[in-house]
């Protein structure tokens, strides 16, 4: 029996049993944990409290054998809070589904449980921070989330120079297949013409520029918004189921 500790944002939870939980967690120094809760459906669990989807926890988990994630699922036996970002994000619709599909988001790009991504983990827990403080628009929050996950998993669209051949942009040209914008001689089927407004947004998103996405009028949002979950799409080659339900700008 080994005892391990670290710190996680849980994604989800599921029934199991009278009164227990499975919980799935991105942890720091673990990757995308499943462990069993016990006992924490009961009504007087303030232990259960802690471990709701957004809370960012400090966890223990008792495993059988040397490794955390094996043949049989551990036991989360304590959880500490470090910050209840679901207090301020469940409140609000337009906070919680942008925040549930952040959740979805990092559970598809952390598909090997055990395998730690500390890169996917800090930009969980910064996204989730920055949508419980209400500072920007919700959709933006998580547009900007989405693209730095496709960022860290290899998936950085460009949305200046071509993604083919490297042309400085602005190029006015997008294809999902090559990767972002791309020049006329590089255009391919299906490539569409985006307005330089919504291309310019999505760029500010992906370098952390708020100034200028904050400014952006609710025509480019919601166009550089489809433009986001389209290329996303694509390469997780099927869809977010949370994000049919994302309020659009």
């Amino acid at each position: 029996m080994s005892l391990f500790r670290d710190d996680g944002i849980v994604l989800r939870t599921q029934k199991l049993g009278e009164a227990d939980r499975i919980i799935t967690m991105l942890t720091r120094g673990q990757g995308r944990v499943r462990a069993v809760a016990r006992g924490v459906r009961r009504t007087k669990s303030k232990f259960g409290a802690r471990l709701e989807p957004f809370s960012h926890v400090d966890v223990q988990f008792y495993a059988r054998g040397s490794a955390l994630v094996g043949r049989s699922l551990p036991l989360c036996t304590q959880a500490e809070t470090i910050a209840p970002y679901g207090r301020h994000i469940v409140s609000d619709y337009a906070r919680y589904t942008a925040g549930t599909a952040m959740l979805e988001t990092a559970e598809r790009f952390t598909d090997h449980e055990g395998e730690p991504n500390v890169q996917q983990y800090l930009l969980l827990v910064g996204g989730l921070r920055t949508l419980a403080a209400g500072a920007h628009a919700p959709g933006l929050v998580l547009d900007a989330f989405l693209l730095r996950s496709l960022a860290v998993g290899g998936y950085a669209p460009s949305f200046e120079d071509c993604a083919k051949c490297g042309l400085p942009g602005p190029n006015r040209f997008f294809s999902l297949a090559a990767g972002g914008s791309v020049c006329g001689d590089c255009r391919v089927p299906g490539s569409v013409v985006p307005s330089p407004e919504a291309l310019r947004l999505l760029g500010a998103l992906l370098t952390g520029d708020w100034e200028t996405a904050d400014r952006a009028e609710a025509r480019h949002v919601r166009e550089g918004s489809g433009l986001v979950s389209a290329y996303l799409h694509w390469h997780l080659e099927r869809g977010l189921r949370s994000l049919r339900f994302v309020e659009k700008g």
